[in-house]
C-alpha cells in the first residue's frame, strides 16, 4: 500500500517545477514593483513563494512552532539567481524531508501559535497541504498577476498561457 508521503510527491515535485518556471521569469528590472500600496514588492512576494517549501521540514519535525519566536528573516535575494537558489535549496530539503516521513508521523497534531493565541492545530499532513503546497500555488498565482502587469510572459503551467504553448 503506499503511504501518504508517496502518494504526495507526484504532486510536490509537478507544482515546485511549475513554481521553479515561474521564478526563472522574475524581471531583475522590476524587483521594487508594487501593483497597489499595501502590496508588497515583487521581489518580496517571490522570495516569500520561494521560502515557502522551508514550512516542511518545521511541519514534520516539530511539533508546533511559535511565531513570536521565530528569526528575523535573512535580507532579500538581489537576483533572480540568488531568488532561485534560495528556493531549490528550499525545495531539496521539503522534498527529503517528505519523502522520508511515516504515515504515524503525517498524521499527529501539529501546532502553529503565537504567543498564547493558537493559530492551527491539525494533523501534519493537512498542515502539509494547505501551508505548503496550496499557500504555495496561492501566491504563485498572485506573483503571475504583477508579471502580467509588467508584460512578462506567462509560463504554462496547468496547460497553454497565452504566452506560452507547450
Amino acid at each position: 500500500m503506499m503511504s501518504m508521503a508517496q502518494a504526495f510527491l507526484p504532486e510536490f515535485d509537478y507544482e515546485m517545477a511549475n513554481t521553479r518556471r515561474t521564478l526563472e521569469r522574475v524581471p531583475e528590472d522590476k524587483l521594487d514593483f508594487t501593483p497597489h500600496e499595501k502590496s508588497k514588492s515583487l521581489i518580496w512576494l517571490a522570495n516569500h513563494i520561494a521560502t515557502i517549501p522551508e514550512w516542511a521540514p518545521l511541519i514534520i519535525d516539530c511539533d508546533a512552532i511559535d511565531l513570536a519566536a521565530m528569526p528575523p528573516r535573512p535580507p532579500l535575494p538581489a537576483t533572480r539567481e540568488q531568488l532561485l537558489g534560495v528556493f531549490d535549496a528550499a525545495a531539496r530539503r521539503a522534498r527529503e524531508k517528505l519523502a522520508g516521513a511515516s504515515d504515524e508521523r503525517l498524521l499527529k497534531p501539529w501546532r502553529l501559535h503565537m504567543g498564547e493565541r493558537e493559530i492551527i492545530n491539525m494533523p501534519r499532513a493537512a498542515v502539509y497541504r494547505s501551508m505548503v503546497m496550496n499557500h504555495l500555488i496561492h501566491h504563485r498565482g498572485q506573483l503571475t498577476v504583477f508579471f502580467r502587469l509588467n508584460n512578462v510572459p506567462l509560463p504554462a503551467l496547468y496547460g497553454p498561457s497565452a504566452d506560452e504553448q507547450p
